[in-house]
């Protein structure tokens, strides 16, 4: 619980900061985060008060509530920016995509505690868990969001090979991935997705225009130097220069301000809270609760690494939330409810399961 309190902490002020010194109409995105960070803490206190186990017995219910969701929010959610991502409940917008992770997680540790048998899985046996991925996946990647689906992709992979594969399994795997891409590239990305990909090999080439983010990005990060320019003392967002800055680009402003000294502080909270992670899974009494804590381990982390890759231009910009830190509530809410099942799992560690 120490881990979330500093980077709810570190989250609120630098979300502030990111609004700083405009003076919204509506309620300031600080203030809404607030409020999610206190609903987040009800979903924590909600699901360490039962045993993990029972996901075991919900896995498939949650994953088809949770398909249902992604299918409406598809077919008549709320459209925003030619995306088609949301469910209007009024006081939130929820945005199925995001649960959509954690019911992976879930499913994928259910599916895999059951049918392993420790000599590694065939591809036969890969059936079941790549069209359970596959359903959201596509789902999800029609709205269309790459980012989040590609998410799915990395926790797919995770807790595949921490199950073990067969080598066969795994080189067919590999080699029909890697023909994937050259069809990926031509028929499944949308035009603007490959103008990311090539702005990321090359963002000068239009550094107004698709390179502007990324651009504006490494300004905000590479001006902080070694110990930032001071808290609301950053140029880039309070000049409205940096776009998307209290979501898919808050750490920008964070490194602006407190430097490297400062971006070393904020990683070392992510990096212990990964190690307090890996440590339930260790500590899990059942095959089960390890599997749920390195699905929730590799969802915290992969998010974390894409979206700090992003911002620093080592990878395309691809939407990614940074988890517990970017605003946004659904996003929020979905990484408190990993870390509650990392809790539950780690409080019945002792506990012999029937």
């Amino acid at each position: 619980m120490l881990w979330i309190m500093l980077i709810a902490t570190m989250c609120l002020m630098n979300l502030y900061s990111a609004i700083y010194p405009s003076k919204p109409l509506s309620t300031p995105v600080y203030i809404k985060q607030l409020y999610f960070f206190i609903m987040g803490m009800g979903i924590i206190l909600a699901i360490i008060s039962v045993d993990y186990r029972i996901f075991m017995s919900w896995n498939y219910p949650i994953y088809g509530a949770v398909c249902l969701l992604l299918l409406y929010a598809l077919l008549l959610g709320k459209s925003q920016a030619g995306t088609q991502r949301w469910i209007n409940l009024g006081f939130f917008n929820l945005q199925p995509s995001e649960p959509a992770k954690l019911m992976l997680v879930i499913t994928l540790a259910s599916f895999y505690s059951r049918k392993d048998t420790g000599k590694g899985f065939t591809l036969k046996e890969l059936g079941v868990p790549i069209l359970l991925t596959a359903v959201p996946f596509l789902l999800i990647l029609k709205q269309p969001d790459l980012g989040t689906a590609l998410m799915l992709g990395f926790i797919f992979v995770s807790m595949t090979l921490f199950v073990k594969l067969k080598w066969q399994t795994l080189s067919i795997l590999l080699g029909v991935c890697s023909s994937m891409i050259p069809i990926a590239w031509k028929f499944l990305l949308k035009p603007y997705q490959r103008q990311r990909i090539e702005t990321f090999l090359n963002p000068e080439s239009d550094p107004l225009r698709t390179g502007y983010h990324i651009m504006q990005s490494k300004i905000a990060v590479g001006s902080g130097l070694t110990f930032g320019k001071g808290y609301l003392q950053g140029t880039q967002g309070h000049l409205d220069f940096l776009p998307e800055r209290h979501t898919d680009f808050a750490f920008s402003i964070w490194a602006e301000e407190f430097g490297f000294f400062g971006s070393v502080i904020f990683l070392s909270v992510y990096f212990f809270l990964v190690l307090w992670g890996l440590n339930s899974a260790v500590s899990s009494r059942d095959k089960f609760g390890t599997l749920l804590c390195i699905g929730v381990v590799s969802l915290l982390f992969w998010q974390a690494f894409i979206n700090l890759a992003m911002v620093m231009g080592m990878l395309p910009v691809v939407g990614m939330p940074l988890p517990l830190f970017s605003y946004g509530g659904s996003s929020l809410m979905t990484s408190m409810a990993g870390i509650g099942i990392l809790i539950s799992v780690r409080m019945r560690r002792y506990q012999v399961p029937s």
